[in-house]
């Protein structure tokens, strides 16, 4: 069980890695199509479903997702659905995204107590956008 969990964590950790360095606009000489295969893969590893169904649900039920797991990975997800929503939103600008990024990242600072001035300014720039 131990094994799960730190898997999980893992998978969780190494997504939300590769949103950070994409945002960061460092593609590590991958490919777009490539890009969109690790992204499709990590998606599924994560959450089970596409990007698309995830998105389809809201906040709160989303936020219900992750509540229904285990309490140690709680703040590793709402930091990745944090980064995944803003990651989108960049891409693709939604008020719909920009608005669940902006509270995964309030949720994620409220639940861990980490003060990130990365997050911060990110949340500052979604509020602007709202």
């Amino acid at each position: 069980m131990i094994h799960d969990k730190d898997y999980i964590i893992r998978i969780v950790k190494q997504f939300s890695e590769m949103l950070a360095t994409l945002l960061l606009g460092k593609n590590e000489g991958m490919l777009p199509e490539e890009q969109q295969r690790v992204f499709e893969t990590n998606m599924n590893d994560t959450f089970k479903m596409t990007f698309e169904e995830l998105a389809s649900k809201s906040a709160e039920e989303i936020t219900g997702l992750i509540d229904a797991k285990d309490t140690s990975h709680h703040i590793p997800y709402f930091e990745l659905l944090g980064h995944l929503f803003y990651f989108k939103n960049k891409e693709n600008p939604s008020q719909d995204f920009a608005e669940k990024a902006k509270v995964f990242y309030e949720t994620y600072l409220q639940r861990s107590g980490i003060f990130s001035m990365p997050v911060m300014t990110r949340i500052g720039e979604l509020k602007n956008s709202l």
